[in-house]
């Protein structure tokens, strides 16, 4: 029997998509897409999805060179940061009030981490602190911040290798601290696995995890402990 000459079909997002429209009203936080197992035409059909329902959306890690192609199409309406690779699509209002999330990183290595937690908490409303660099290494440089960063109530703390500045940070202050592992490291740090082991073992009273390099777990922890995923965003309609 002679093979058929019929191509296998390209796949489409098509009717596989569905935006979860009702996410805000029931958690208070708007879709959050992460783009990075996403095939750029996959992404660019849900952008623009969020067009036509006139939403927004929050994109994470999104590569630079597609960012690039998605603004050539959406033009201003995407606004992106390269170090967190992360992107606003839609109307995002500037928080307003002071701060009130502090995010701190262990070394200059965990920073894109941290950026991811930050945009992810200013998509929402609200401004958070960064005090960068204070690892445990030299242990002067988070005592020389630690009253300033005991006026917060919640912190998140970014961490690899050793993971040892959540630990040391949630047993110096009262604040909510969220910890985050990151990949940062080598040899036996395993791609970030030995500082999610070290945080979970942690001998904190109250310290809490996410996963590792999970910036926006960390920030929509930090929302529900501040109670701000409780209604929709500021500008939301």
């Amino acid at each position: 029997m002679a093979p058929s000459s019929k191509r296998f079909e390209e796949f489409s997002l098509g009717s596989h998509f569905r935006a979860d429209e009702g996410r805000a009203e029931r958690l208070g936080f708007d879709e959050a897409i992460l783009c990075e197992p996403k095939t750029e035409s996959q992404v660019h059909s849900i952008v623009d999805d969020a067009q036509q329902r006139g939403a927004s959306l929050l994109l994470t890690r999104l590569e630079a060179d597609r960012a690039g192609r998605l603004a050539a199409v959406f033009g201003e309406q995407l606004d992106y940061d390269e170090l967190s690779r992360t992107a606003y699509f839609g109307d995002v209002a500037a928080p307003e009030g002071h701060e009130r999330v502090v995010v701190v990183s262990g070394g200059t290595s965990d920073i894109a981490v941290c950026r991811e937690a930050v945009r992810t908490l200013y998509y929402y409303g609200v401004r958070a602190t960064e005090l960068y660099d204070v690892g445990v290494a030299g242990l002067s440089r988070l005592l020389d911040r630690i009253d300033h960063i005991r006026g917060y109530p919640v912190a998140i703390a970014v961490a690899g290798m050793d993971a040892a500045l959540p630990t040391v940070l949630a047993g110096l202050i009262p604040a909510f601290v969220v910890a985050v592992p990151t990949s940062t490291g080598y040899g036996t740090a395993e791609g970030g696995r030995t500082a999610l082991k070290a945080v979970l073992s942690s001998c904190a009273p109250g310290l809490v995890s996410v996963n590792i390099d999970n910036g926006y777990g960390a920030a929509c922890a930090a929302l529900r402990v501040l109670g701000a995923g409780a209604s929709p965003r500021p500008d939301a309609g």
